[in-house]
């Protein structure tokens, strides 16, 4: 049996350890805190939108980037501060505009693949995440956003994607409790949401039942790999273990770059921070108030779900600013602000605030197969899709992995 290690549990390092096992491989998972799901896959969006599945690759992403760079509350926040990794990353991204097209199409393609893994994962190993496949109404204020979502509509049907523009009257049917006026909408029916956190745990008790060892608490400090093997070094608090793989697969999310150089890989990945709140619906109005249908408001850049009846999650803006951590306070106030002109009867008391770093690649694509090493393999780089497209980069890094360890006259079945 072929020995695998994986680095890192959020959702792409379980879910990929997930696959592996199923194909009867024998799996590590390493994770530096003591749980699964704890940084970005800790409190996301929690929508699966493949009608988010435009990237961002185009000149209006930089035109609003430079008029909003001063702005401490806009979308998109660029810190001005340079640094080679952030201008190589610019220079890639701008680079990768010609493929704008293509690459939307494809997101959407894999997208909606995804979901059918996922919900049949969440079937077989009962695994509960608050659920709801009420489809996302995309809302516009203005003609200018509602023109170009029309012209996006079209890259995602090439993909399979269905949806279909909605008057100001429809989306008030749709979702009665929105307020504000608007020029119109689009809504994707076949588009769902559900909490991460939850997802990703109920799956990392999946694979302890299928023989995965995990190894949380144990930060990577050193890692290897020649042609026939890869070497994981690591440091649980106490005392640092050093064990030899057929293979390793990085999924460390921002992390991934570092752990690439080491291994003779360029993984150009930024870590672009998002922010969330989840609203505490305490109170019988609250719980009214709050919509049920999930929602991506395009001027604001803000999506939301409704994660069972007494949670509302709000996220959204991207924020390039370094590996910095830090919930800030001016990004977090226009959030709750939103709500209490979109949804003013929600009563927004007890708000949980939340900032993650999403490992975005230039292109805007994930990062999925081998690495220059026979022994090294990439499922990382999915930017603010991760949950979204977590199922089915999944399964295409296991066919990868189990393709070539048949090559090495290794057994492996699904």
């Amino acid at each position: 049996m072929k020995r695998i290690a994986v680095i890192g549990g959020g959702i792409t390092g379980i879910t990929t350890a997930y696959t592996l096992a199923k194909r009867g491989l024998d799996v590590t998972v390493y994770e530096k805190h003591r749980y699964a799901a704890m940084e970005t896959s800790f409190a996301n969006g929690g929508q699966l939108s493949a009608s988010n599945a435009e990237v961002w690759n185009n000149w209006q992403t930089v035109a609003k980037g430079i008029k909003w760079m001063f702005r401490n509350d806009a979308p998109l926040l660029v810190n001005p501060k340079p640094s080679w990794h952030k201008l190589s990353w610019f220079a890639e991204f701008v680079a990768a505009m010609p493929q704008y097209e293509k690459n939307t199409t494809e997101t959407a393609r894999l997208a909606i693949a995804a979901r059918d893994f996922l919900f049949e994962w969440a079937r077989e190993e009962g695994i509960d995440f608050d659920l709801k496949k009420q489809g996302i109404l995309h809302i516009y204020r203005d003609k200018t956003g509602f023109d170009h979502a029309a012209n996006v509509s079209k890259l995602l049907a090439a993909g399979g994607l269905e949806r279909h523009a909605v008057s100001p009257e429809e989306m008030r049917a749709i979702e009665p409790t929105l307020a504000g006026t608007y020029y119109g909408g689009f809504f994707t029916e076949s588009d769902s949401t559900g909490d991460i956190h939850k997802f990703t745990n109920g799956l990392a008790e999946a694979i302890l039942r299928l023989g995965v060892k995990t190894c949380y608490g144990h930060t990577v400090t050193e890692l290897s790999a020649d042609q026939s093997n890869a070497w994981v070094t690591s440091f649980d608090g106490e005392q640092q273990t050093r064990e030899t793989y057929d293979g390793v697969v990085i999924c460390a999310g921002v992390g991934s770059r570092e752990l690439a150089a080491k291994l003779g890989d360029r993984v150009n990945i930024y870590p672009v921070k998002g922010y969330s709140i989840t609203v505490e619906l305490d109170d019988e109005v609250s719980q009214n108030s709050a919509p049920t249908v999930s929602l991506l408001d395009d001027a604001t850049k803000l999506v939301t779900s409704r994660l069972g009846d007494t949670r509302f999650r709000v996220a959204g803006t991207a924020e390039f600013n370094g590996y910095n951590r830090n919930i800030r306070d001016d990004r977090i106030r226009p959030l709750t602000r939103w709500v209490e002109q979109c949804f003013p009867g929600v009563c927004t008391r007890r708000v949980v605030p939340w900032a993650g770093l999403r490992p975005m690649l230039p292109n805007m694509m994930p990062r999925v197969g081998p690495g220059n090493l026979p022994t090294v393999f990439y499922n990382t780089g999915h930017g603010h899709l991760g949950w979204t497209l977590s199922a089915i980069t999944a399964e295409m890094l296991a066919d990868t992995v189990a393709t070539a360890s048949a090559g090495h006259t290794v057994s492996a079945t699904r």
